[in-house]
């Protein structure tokens, strides 16, 4: 019999505040965590933007003896797995703790950390530069250390797929499962890449929107004036487990993981192609995967980021898979609200997902006032929640190189 796997915990830390509870909130009240950025001067970059966690106490759950070594995306990974374990139930300890492991993607990694070695180097000599640069920077060492800080030391890894890292890095946890190689895995995504270098290449490529003057309405998925995404960061983790190992120990079981589709677009390494083919393969295979038709999807959460081409290219890819049914099926954005935080976003959205389906409210797409050409067949949800019956979710994931993920979940029914 083929093993199934499901979710049991989730632990989120974003600009909105710590827990998911935060975030489910400000997305259902409009709130946006936008705001100008206050970690360093921005004012000479053409972007001022960010969704900032820095400003967050995280000495409640951290080791700080660890937390004095990492890099602030991985202290933010670090916070959102003890919160996503102790939301599962799982105890770790000698009896289990082979079969446990840790999945934790990031697109950038220790950007912050790089920045600050790489400043001392230059004005103060190689001598100077700290001894732990390299283990801060690394993008697997959230992983690494979420295996410290839990005991856990089954199958420990980061998937890197630029902004579809934490759900990537989520399906290999899935994959593993399947394959028997562990019972549990903690997986997501954790990113802290507002920083100067980051902020002024994505400034020089036109990727940012340069609405200073309104961070709240600058993010605005679909919208014909859109100009670019803005920068977040925090991190997203989620405990997936075997169903029967699950249900064994009787952990409280959130959702299930039904179908995974992951494809490249073979096209440029930011720009997705103009009729989003790679992206409608992501959501073909993931219906495939689920053994389910368009029509039997209840909401899609968009990767919609507010970027004029991704947006257009995602609109065409939802419309050309999903046809005839395309007017019934809701679709919103949440970036608006927890900015893009990049090898963070994909999990984070999965998260608000489960909590869709719990709750059966839709979160609406903020300041998309007025949807373009390409958006306008979709049937967004805007203005305000949607009350609906959610049984199953797709949630969408596109990074940069052409990487595609799409992902769906269904309440689980025994």
């Amino acid at each position: 019999m083929k093993r199934r796997v499901v979710i049991t915990g989730v632990g989120t830390i974003s600009a909105l505040g710590k827990g998911l509870d935060a975030l489910w909130n400000a997305a259902l009240e409009g709130r946006t965590g936008i705001g100008i950025i206050s970690s360093f001067d921005s004012s000479e970059y053409k972007s001022h933007l960010g969704a900032e966690a820095r400003h967050l106490d995280m000495t409640d759950r951290l080791d700080q003896k660890l937390a004095k070594k990492a890099d602030p995306y991985a202290r933010y990974a670090m916070w959102a797995a003890d919160v996503a374990v102790e939301e599962s139930e799982l105890v770790i300890d000698d009896a289990n703790r082979e079969d446990v492991g840790v999945i934790i993607g990031s697109g950038i990694g220790g950007m912050t950390t790089w920045e600050a070695q790489f400043e001392r180097l230059i004005k103060r000599g190689p001598s100077r530069v700290s001894p732990f640069l390299v283990p801060m920077m690394i993008a697997d060492m959230a992983s690494g250390l979420v295996s410290i800080q839990t005991g856990a030391m089954g199958p420990n890894l980061t998937a890197v797929t630029a902004c579809a890292s934490g759900v990537h890095s989520m399906a290999v946890a899935i994959d593993m499962i399947l394959l028997g190689r562990a019972k549990a895995i903690i997986s997501g995504g954790a990113e802290a890449g507002i920083s100067q270098s980051a902020l002024a290449g994505f400034c020089s490529a036109g990727a940012l929107s340069v609405r200073n003057d309104d961070p709240e309405h600058a993010c605005r998925p679909f919208d014909r004036d859109r100009d670019g995404f803005v920068m977040g960061e925090g991190a997203t983790c989620i405990v997936v487990e075997d169903l029967e190992y699950a249900l064994q120990r009787g952990a409280p079981i959130m959702a299930e993981v039904v179908g995974l589709g992951l494809s490249g677009d073979a096209y440029h390494i930011t720009e997705p192609t103009r009729d989003g083919a790679g992206a409608a393969l992501a959501m073909k295979k993931a219906l495939r995967d689920a053994g389910m038709t368009p029509g039997d999807i209840d909401y899609i959460n968009a990767h919609g980021p507010g970027t004029p081409a991704g947006d257009a290219s995602e609109a065409r890819a939802i419309a050309s898979v999903f046809g005839d049914v395309l007017d019934r099926v809701p679709i919103s954005s949440t970036k608006p609200v927890h900015a893009h935080m990049l090898g963070a976003t994909g999990s984070t959205e999965l998260a608000l997902c489960t909590r869709v389906m719990e709750t059966g409210i839709i979160p609406h797409t903020l300041n998309c006032d007025n949807p373009d050409e390409a958006a306008e067949p979709l049937n967004l949800v805007r203005g305000e929640p949607l009350e609906a019956s959610v049984t199953r979710v797709m949630s969408n994931s596109f990074g940069f190189g052409g990487h595609n993920i799409s992902v769906v979940i269904s309440k689980y029914e025994g």
